[in-house]
């Protein structure tokens, strides 16, 4: 039950922010399905019942039919190539009339169902190259297809789903070269290449250095690795100012303070870090025990642009302050540790890896969403879950964590 606690908390939390953050003197009805918070409201609804079709489902259901759901949704992500909808730049959506259908946020769920099924069918630690190509092109092929439209934010999403992988057997070093290959990154924007350099060679004395005593790895696998990286090194800058789009550019240039001119970099924040700039005041200004409801400032002045969406933590942290945003982070905190706790109790591979599979999805959100509006990660745009405004986010999401736990109460029938 704990579980349905931190769902229905954060709805209900989410939905008076948004509420809260659309808020104008002409609205007189909570049920207004006009408004935004009518609409989520609606979204709300048509989410618990869609609780009670996956509750009243057999859990086999899930597993039999995990890879029809996959290919249904790489189908309506190659449709909207087609027929989809451009919005804010983005064409991500189906115009169903009565609200838009973004297929991305589905996908996530049918990607997570075929990777457990894959995983749990091929019934090894996923040593072999052939199952860990397999499984890596399940999880990057609908990343692919969401990327052009633009909206890499959500392609990135599916890349957590590679920690399931890990949790059953993927070798850590594969952990150890994307972990290298973001520090590198991200070092050779703010240092270049050449203090990159030396810091590998530093590393490769001492490597020398403690190698009789410490390593029992041959010097030429790390000398490989030291050239791989400093050509990596080389290529950073090159992809920076070549492929990355100007936007994209002074994201990074915000969030790394590359930008050393104070003018320009402050041009930049009230530019491409606007929001973020405007997010991190609203939040200063609600203080350890907020405005109170409704009676945010910046919320009212609608300051913070997409506020009832991608940033609708602000709301909560300008209205209820430290106390208001400490307890939306403990619920999410919960919620995943128990999650994490009812995986490892699953008897069947297949809900174990779609478990950690929404632990995944979920973690990747609440990080990177709230990392993003307090400014300590770079502006992404994606939902906060449960919390932001958005009818196929809900229903992903809902649909996310209610099919797992239909398979955890299968375990609690049979009597594991």
């Amino acid at each position: 039950m704990a579980i349905h606690f931190f769902y229905v908390a954060l709805v209900a939390i989410g939905w008076v922010s948004i509420y809260s953050s659309t808020f104008t003197e002409s609205d007189v009805s909570l049920f207004d399905f006009s408004t935004l918070h009518g609409k989520q409201l609606f979204f709300i609804g048509a989410s618990f019942v869609s609780i009670i079709i996956i509750l009243a489902l057999e859990a086999n259901f899930y597993e039999r039919f995990s890879s029809v759901f996959y290919i249904i949704s790489l189908v309506l992500l190659l449709g909207l190539f087609v027929f989809g909808k451009t919005i804010a730049g983005a064409t991500s959506w189906y115009d169903l009339g009565f609200f838009n259908l973004q297929p991305s946020e589905l996908a996530k769920t049918a990607t997570a169902l075929a990777l457990a099924k894959y995983l749990s069918d091929i019934q090894t630690d996923i040593k072999r190259g052939k199952d860990q190509l397999y499984a890596f092109l399940i999880v990057l092929i609908p990343a692919i297809l969401i990327i052009p439209q633009p909206d890499p934010g959500s392609a990135l999403v599916f890349f957590a789903l590679v920690f399931v992988i890990f949790r059953e057997g993927l070798p850590i070093y594969y952990l150890g070269i994307v972990l290298l290959a973001i520090l590198v990154f991200v070092t050779t924007l703010m240092y270049g290449t050449v203090w990159v350099s030396i810091g590998l060679v530093l590393l490769l004395v001492l490597f020398l250095f403690l190698k009789k005593k410490t390593f029992k790895v041959g010097i030429l696998p790390i000398v490989s690795v030291a050239i791989i990286t400093v050509l990596f090194s080389l290529s950073v800058n090159f992809v920076f100012n070549n492929v990355f789009e100007q936007r994209h550019r002074d994201r990074f240039s915000l969030w790394l303070r590359l930008e050393k001119d104070p003018d320009k970099l402050e041009k930049i924040r009230k530019t491409i870090g606007y929001n973020t700039y405007q997010s991190e005041k609203a939040i200063e200004s609600g203080g350890f025990f907020g405005k109170g409801f409704l009676e945010g400032t910046r919320t009212k002045g609608d300051f913070v642009p997409e506020q009832h969406s991608d940033y609708i933590f602000t709301t909560i942290g300008e209205e209820w302050g430290f106390l208001g945003t400490t307890t939306v982070v403990l619920l999410f905190t919960f919620l995943l540790l128990r999650l994490v706790y009812l995986a490892e109790r699953q008897k069947t591979d297949f809900a174990r890896m779609f478990g950690y599979g929404v632990i995944s999805i979920l973690l990747i959100h609440y990080f990177i969403n709230i990392g993003m509006v307090i400014g300590i990660l770079p502006t992404i745009g994606i939902p906060l879950p449960y919390f932001s405004y958005g009818g196929s986010s809900m229903l992903g999401f809902t649909a996310l964590l209610f099919i797992f736990l239909r398979l955890d109460s299968n375990r609690l029938k049979e009597g594991f």
